[in-house]
């Protein structure tokens, strides 16, 4: 080869290289930012979403019952329309754009065959009406007519059909662990948590590697310390009632867990007398969730249990 043609090779590697990091530069996949942003529907304008109170205002909504400002979203994760995301990737905090979102894209094109005829009876008294929004047998919908015992139902999103203009300014990138799990959080269940993340060292039962060549043999275990990352929450009444977090407390760790990239998520409620216990419901990632079990917790509070079993037994003689 010759020398010309290994310089000729040596510039197209280092093309090449150029090219990947101009590709990788600005934000990415798994970065999460802050986001400010207001969508429209493109043929009447009507408001899809905003996080500007003062656009709210603009258009008759109480803003009193909700928090306004930008939003906390992990790019890759289908926390905004997908060709929004396209648009971000490799853009620096502080620019903007604007994405138009076809309907099939947003909230999918109007099916005629979703608007369907069913029993009256399937709709409460309160919301026999023209306009009114009703669920039949698992279905969200709105009606559109009532004759004798029948109703006209429209299965359709409210704003099927409808292409959307998605405008948005990227506000910042959130780097700090508290605040990205805040964010998320606040993202996935519309409410703000006390947490904090905790490194701990706990016991676990590892399998011992043998040298015995029967594999039929029953496997030993010993107790060895190991250091966990756990995001420590604490429980409220409005979490424990929170309906996306009653159907779906496992699914929300383990995002969480891969997201934050820790070991482990350990929900905290604090009872009486100052005492907090783990709560083992909401656990992602290695090991379980932590958190004493029952004798532990009685000797911790210097309790006799086989005394109170003695007591219990009295009485019922």
């Amino acid at each position: 080869m010759s020398n010309d043609s290994e310089a000729e090779d040596v510039e197209e590697e280092v093309e090449a290289e150029t090219a990947d990091e101009e590709t990788e530069s600005g934000l990415q996949e798994g970065d999460v930012v802050k986001l400010a942003y207001t969508a429209r529907t493109v043929e009447e304008g009507q408001l899809v979403d905003t996080t500007d109170e003062d656009v709210a205002e603009d258009e008759g909504i109480d803003t009193e019952q909700q928090e306004f400002g930008p939003r906390v979203i992990v790019l890759g994760e289908n926390h905004i329309f997908p060709d929004v995301e396209e648009d971000i990737y490799g853009k620096e905090v502080g620019d903007e754009g604007s994405v138009t979102i076809a309907a099939a894209d947003a909230f999918g094109e109007y099916d005629e065959s979703e608007v369907r005829t069913v029993s009256k009876d399937k709709i409460p008294e309160d919301d026999r009406y023209p306009g009114a929004h009703v669920d039949v047998d698992g279905e969200h919908g709105h009606v559109e007519t009532i004759i004798g015992g029948r109703a006209r139902v429209d299965f359709n999103h409210p704003l099927a059909g409808e292409d959307v203009e998605y405008d948005y300014e990227i506000v910042a990138e959130v780097t700090d662990r508290e605040e990205k799990a805040q964010g998320i959080i606040e993202m996935m269940l519309d409410m703000k948590l006390d947490l904090w993340f905790e490194t701990d060292t706990v016991e676990e039962e590892q399998v011992v590697e043998s040298d015995d060549d029967d594999e039929e043999g029953e496997p030993e275990y010993e107790t060895v310390e190991v250091e966990k990352d756990t995001l420590y929450i604490e429980a409220t009444p409005q979490l424990t009632m929170n309906q996306q977090w009653m159907m779906g407390k496992q699914q929300i760790a383990q995002q969480l867990t891969q997201l934050l990239d820790v070991d482990r998520i350990i929900v905290q409620e604090e009872l009486g007398g100052g005492m907090g216990m783990g709560m083992g419901g909401m656990m992602g990632g290695m090991g379980g969730a932590g958190g004493a079990d029952i004798e532990e917790a009685l000797e911790d509070a210097d309790v006799d249990a086989e005394e109170i079993v003695d007591e219990i037994e009295g009485a019922e003689e």
